[in-house]
């Protein structure tokens, strides 16, 4: 049983498109004023907590730096990254502030980290909605 030069450098081919395609980089994911969609009473402590909370549920580090700011540190094998979370009693906001291992080039990073930021999203919104 033979295999034709054909046949190999079609499968090098598509083995090599699928390599490129799965690690191909995306514009960076930003969060911009989200909104706190809390239905009782609660105050800015309370979203601080909740942002916390949600954070650390899915791995984060979080770090209160100061009133309205925390910093979410993520660590996947290789891979490191870093984002700034500003709050207030209104909205949040999560923006990269670093990276490591996930070829960061001041627009696109390694679509890794918008899963990251997508699910850190989407946690912190489910912690404030139990307002």
């Amino acid at each position: 049983m033979s295999i034709s030069f054909k046949k190999v450098s079609t499968l090098v081919l598509a083995v090599l498109l699928v390599t490129i395609i799965g690690c191909r980089s995306n514009p960076i994911r930003q969060v911009n004023e989200a909104p706190v969609m809390a239905s009782g009473q609660y105050t800015v402590k309370d979203v601080k907590k909740a942002i916390i909370k949600a954070g650390q549920s899915i791995g984060w580090g979080m770090k209160p730096v100061k009133p309205g700011l925390i910093i979410g540190t993520i660590f996947v094998r290789n891979h490191m990254a870093k984002v700034e979370i500003k709050y207030n009693k209104n909205n949040y906001s999560i923006n990269y502030k670093d990276s490591a291992g996930l070829k960061y080039d001041g627009t696109n990073i390694h679509r890794s980290y918008n899963n990251w930021v997508k699910n850190l999203e989407q946690r912190i919104n489910s912690q404030l909605t139990g307002l």
